[in-house]
């Protein structure tokens, strides 16, 4: 039983991911019908701006501590950070280690901008156009972006810690009755979960319960009638682009103390989150949350040793088998809505 509700945790750690990045894919193909591929590279561009705002936050210069010297008897030059020139030592630690999720202040307003250029500078000339050919451009796109960030960054992984608070194990059996020890989870998965559950409920109450998210909602059914009645559906429609664009990078901020950032983080999340979007139903918001915790558990399982031995690399196909099968017996996707890509 210890084991299995790990799994569930580990399920419900992968799924988050899959249902933020899943939940901003279905974001622009349900307002705007493109098949965004770049969207796994503003993941990890979200989790460039939290590995860049921890460098500058440790930007340092060197100042003479008189209290230490070397062995010849010199005073030590030592790395100071900026901040505590700005904040004083006490302000600067803290800002220090909290740098990730700052970050999210910063990464708003960053992948809404980088939302709008994108849509507005490239996107927007191939809505008329095959899906295939969005898919190419984009994917150039994401290919672009990413060797951008390598140029910058370089190729190798760069560590970006959780605030101390977060470091470490949280011994979840204890609570329900396990002996100590039992079942361990590391406190920042659980942050992270939490964090994506506020992500969905308030993107899913912004269209749900605001006026302009029941317009874009009404523009999803009918852009055509929508239109008729005066309301620029197309301003709004960008508008959602920049929101999906904000709620990948968030997504990317908060996993890069989990998986350290690199160039190629998008991608690696990119084909499972198209997968995700497929079986949850093209155009389905709450399938592709759905379908995102639902894989994400199945993985989790299929990666435990006894299942491995049993059936070696289980772990790397479970999520196209379980695809293939629901997309044989639904070929809409568990959600999926009539018309949607069956033109």
């Amino acid at each position: 039983m210890d084991q299995f509700i790990l799994q569930i945790l580990n399920g419900l750690d992968k799924g988050s991911a899959y249902a933020l990045i899943a939940l901003g894919l279905t974001l622009i193909f349900g307002t705007l019908g493109v098949v965004n591929f770049a969207h796994g590279a503003l993941f990890m561009l979200g989790a460039f701006v939290a590995v860049t705002l921890s460098k500058i936050l440790t930007l340092s210069h060197k100042v003479v501590d008189e209290t230490r010297t070397d062995f010849l008897g010199n005073p030590l030059q030592v790395d100071v950070p900026y901040v505590y020139d700005f904040f004083g030592e006490g302000v600067g630690d803290l800002l220090i280690d909290w740098s990730v999720p700052l970050s999210i202040l910063a990464a708003i307003p960053i992948m809404i901008a980088i939302g709008f250029i994108m849509e507005r500078g490239l996107i927007k000339h191939f809505y008329k156009r095959p899906h295939a050919d969005q898919i190419l451009v984009t994917f150039g796109l994401a290919i672009v972006i990413q060797e951008i960030v390598k140029y910058f960054y370089g190729a190798n992984p760069i560590p970006t810690p959780a605030p101390e608070a977060f470091v470490g194990s949280f011994d979840f059996g204890v609570l329900l009755g396990f002996d100590p020890n039992a079942i361990i989870y590391p406190y920042w998965r659980l942050v992270y979960f939490f964090f994506s559950m506020i992500i969905i409920a308030g993107v899913f109450a912004f269209l749900q319960f605001t006026t302009f998210g029941m317009v874009v909602r009404a523009g999803m059914a009918d852009r055509e009638t929508v239109g008729i009645l005066g309301i620029d559906i197309d301003k709004r429609f960008t508008m959602m682009f920049g929101i999906a664009a904000a709620v990948a990078g968030l997504a990317g901020v908060m996993y890069a103390p989990i998986n350290s950032p690199n160039y190629h983080m998008g991608m690696d999340f990119l084909v499972l989150s198209f997968v995700v979007v497929v079986v949850g139903g093209m155009g389905s918001l709450p399938g592709a949350v759905a379908a995102g915790f639902l894989l994400g558990i199945l993985e989790s399982f299929a990666s435990m040793s006894a299942v491995i031995d049993l059936l070696p690399g289980i772990n790397q196909i479970i999520i196209y088998l379980v695809a293939i099968i629901i997309l044989l017996t639904r070929p809409r996707g568990l959600m999926g809505r009539k018309g949607v890509m069956e033109e």
